[in-house]
């Protein structure tokens, strides 16, 4: 029976395949979509918690606008602890001003800053060779007793890294003025790393930034507490204590008027890692200095007017930014000092990503195109039973995972960086698909070769007709007046022979009474059970076993939701790394050496692949300077050369053999002759012939063509002259019967399954099926 699944051709997908209804894949594909974006009523909550919020801002607005304007209220601000200035002095994080001519400070910190955290410990119960007068001094009237609660469960002692990222913006009042040309706004987040288990713990922070000598100073609580913006002012010096208040009553109005629009045009986004527990309750506050540049100051404007509103103009390098700071928890009892800084401006880090997102882009495009050309040439049947389908669904696996990377790289970028990073995120999704569609095909292909073969069954016995009882033989004989005479005789006789002139009258089968079988009693026939309706998990698993195409969306569910899960943990996804990249070719080579048989992979998608693919890689593991900001593995550089070396031996495979590597004793390998030495036909039939082939149906000829020029070469043999047949000659001879005898070998070609083929038949037929045409069994490669 022909595989309904199957077109002409014998591949999947032809036009003779039928055609499958498209609502159960709609209905699956529905599914998946309402369980990715159902939030269970987080909407409702989040809603609910942007109203309480613009409440709590609204009575905030009030409360400061009365204290501003000097009427009753609950709201005060408090003064600076005497302590912390001589704290800050000895550290050196207190700005001074510059000669503009000389030297000068960055006017917009906005961007990205990481460094080294040196951990303080400064309770008053500690004794610590770090800890200095002034410190003691500001942690003197803290109490200790609510320290353990609030540290939580964060390893502060192994958190060595800090990483600062800002956005700076001038206040403005209602008309469009600036409130103050000195002092600006930040916000962001600081991130706190363990080093020892390369987790976060993440402070929300606010603060203001003095342009004129380069002081920050803010508040950094953990995610999810709320921080009051209207105590930036207790955190300035004296002298700017007023200033600093006349920027916070427009920013809170500024701040009410956006939740306002948020919640009328139902832009509602619920936080999930809210839902987290906080690691700690410990608030800090943030004293940093910028340091100066040897730049003037009309330089620097002009530098910083180009990398805000890029016009091509010529402009100085850009300097170094790099700050110095204090985190402080007076209620915790701990300090960081961060040093050893390194800022990335926020417009520069976007052009990064615009051109990290070309090169990714470009190398897609390259592996999109090698892959094209090589599936092309891979599609026939040949072609599909020698590569291995793991890898590409290796390849497949780092294309879904870097899919998903790019498009929530996208969505956190925001603005034209995010537009360009949807290219090499549309690329590696288109070419995940067409991977895994491959990966599915080979597998339908070389589904057989390990498939058992099924004995034919076989037909149970047909029971012998009934016959009705016959009585014991009996002598029958004539008797002299003419009547028939019958004895029971148990052991009879043969009767001799009689003539049909002189033969007695037998008895017909009329005059014989037919004994009568007794009647079988009826056995009642099952009443047929009613049809069931199968149940929607059952319908399901069906669909997904009958429908490649239900197959290949489930897969794709999972990459995209179980394995890009798992990889946000840093070690899981690097160990997902080593594992994904050195299955890239390793299975190729081992199917090649397992079947004796060639890759069929060109040389230019092998090496193209490879350094596209190690492009991507090494650019996260081993540049210093990528824009996640990925430290650098040692070991990236042994797994580019593991990658590089499979790529080298797939490539010698090609010519040198499948198992050139291989000890002489493992190299043999065991493959099917489909040319076995066959008994000569009769010569003197007038068309001697193995046989009839099964597929074209004509007899299989001891090759007529290879005997003529047999005997040809026989005839030529036999008229030289007596004097020149020698040795020589004699070869000849043996060499006309071995080109004859090599001639009828390969004209007939004999299957695993004992059918008998033309040579030429049963390659055309393999280069469609690789099942036997007579029996159906897989036959192994001609």
């Amino acid at each position: 029976m022909n595989d309904p699944t199957r077109d002409d051709d014998g591949l999947p997908g032809g036009r003779g395949q039928r055609q499958r209804s498209s609502i159960p894949s709609f209905l699956f594909i529905s599914l998946m979509l309402f369980m990715l974006t159902s939030h269970n009523g987080d909407e409702f909550l989040a809603r609910h918690q942007y109203q309480d919020a613009l409440r709590s801002l609204s009575y905030q607005l009030s409360n400061y606008t009365a204290w501003m304007n000097g009427t009753s209220t609950n709201f005060t601000i408090p003064d600076q602890h005497p302590g912390l200035l001589p704290l800050l002095d000895t550290f050196d994080i207190q700005g001074n001003l510059l000669d503009p001519n000389q030297a000068s400070y960055y006017s917009n910190v906005t961007g990205f800053i990481h460094g080294t955290s040196n951990f303080h410990n400064i309770t008053p119960v500690a004794h610590s060779e770090n800890q200095t007068v002034p410190a003691q001094m500001y942690m003197a009237d803290v109490n200790t007793t609510a320290i353990p609660e609030r540290l939580g469960t964060w390893n502060w002692t192994a958190s060595n890294k800090v990483a600062l990222s800002v956005v700076e913006k001038m206040p403005f009042h209602w008309n469009g003025t600036a409130v103050s040309e000195n002092i600006a706004l930040v916000h962001g987040r600081i991130e706190l790393t363990d080093s020892n288990t390369h987790e976060d713990l993440r402070l929300e922070f606010e603060g203001v930034h003095f342009l004129s000598n380069g002081s920050i100073y803010g508040f950094a609580e953990p995610t999810g507490r709320h921080i009051d913006i209207r105590l930036l002012p207790s955190l300035v010096p004296a002298s700017a204590k007023n200033e600093t208040a006349q920027i916070i009553r427009p920013e809170l109005i500024a701040r009410i008027n956006k939740l306002k629009g948020l919640i009328d045009a139902g832009v509602i986004d619920h936080d999930s890692n809210n839902d987290d527990p906080p690691k700690s309750t410990c608030p800090f506050t943030l004293h940093a200095q910028i340091h100066p540049v040897h730049v003037p100051e009309h330089l620097m404007l002009e530098l910083e007017a180009e990398i805000q509103k890029p016009t091509g103009i010529w402009t100085i390098e850009p300097p170094k930014l790099s700050i110095s700071g204090l985190l402080i928890s007076k209620e915790c009892g701990i300090m960081y000092e961060v040093t050893e800084t390194e800022g990335l401006r926020s417009r520069t880090f976007f052009r990064k990503v615009t051109t990290y997102a070309g090169t990714a882009g470009l190398a897609y495009l390259i592996i999109l195109i090698l892959f094209s050309r090589q599936s092309e040439q891979s599609r026939t049947l040949p072609g599909l039973s020698k590569v291995s389908r793991w890898t590409f669904l290796a390849q497949a696996t780092v294309d879904s995972v870097s899919f998903a990377g790019h498009i929530t790289f996208a969505i956190l970028a925001e603005g034209r960086p995010s537009l360009s990073l949807i290219a090499p995120a549309f690329l590696a999704c288109i070419l995940f698909v067409y991977e895994a569609q491959f990966s599915v095909l080979i597998h339908q292909i070389q589904g057989p070769e390990n498939a058992a073969p099924q004995p034919t069954p076989v037909a149970p016995p047909t029971p012998p007709p009934v016959s009705p009882p016959v009585s014991a033989p009996t002598d029958i004989h004539t008797t002299t007046d003419g009547t028939v005479n019958t004895s029971a005789n148990t052991s009879y006789p043969p009767l001799p022979p009689v003539s049909s002139a002189d033969a007695p009258l037998l008895p017909t089968t009329a005059n014989v009474p037919t004994p009568v079988a007794p009647t079988p009693t009826p056995t009642p026939s099952p009443i047929p059970a009613a049809p069931t309706q199968p149940t929607f998990f059952a319908f399901f698993i069906h669909h997904v076993r009958t429908d490649p195409q239900a197959r290949l969306w489930v897969t794709l569910f999972i990459f995209l939701t179980f394995i890009v899960r798992v990889i946000l943990s840093p070690t899981l996804s690097m160990i997902f790394v080593c594992v994904s990249y050195s299955l890239i070719w390793l299975p190729q080579i081992i199917r090649s050496a397992r079947r004796g048989r060639s890759s069929g992979l060109r040389a230019e998608y092998v090496i193209g692949t490879t350094v596209c693919r190690l492009y991507l890689a090494l650019y996260f593991l081993a540049c210093p300077k990528n824009v996640l900001d990925v430290e650098p593995r040692s070991w990236s550089y042994l797994l580019a050369a593991f990658v590089c070396l499979q790529g080298f031996v797939l490539i010698l495979q090609e010519t040198f053999g499948p198992t050139f590597f291989l000890p002489k004793r493992y190299a043999v390998v065991k493959i099917y002759d489909y040319h076995p030495p066959m008994p000569i036909p009769d010569s003197e039939a007038p068309e001697p012939s193995f046989g009839d082939c099964a597929i074209c149906m004509d007899a299989i000829l001891a090759d007529p063509s290879s005997r003529r020029a047999s005997d040809k070469e026989y005839d030529e043999w036999s008229t030289e002259d007596t004097g020149k047949r020698g040795m020589g000659s004699t070869g000849g001879l043996l060499n006309a019967m071995q080109m004859g005898m090599e001639s009828k070998k390969k004209h007939y070609s004999l299957a695993p399954c004992h059918h008998l083929f033309h040579t030429e038949c049963l390659e055309r037929w393999l280069a469609i099926k690789n099942i036997c045409p007579q029996c159906r069994r897989p036959l192994p490669p001609l």
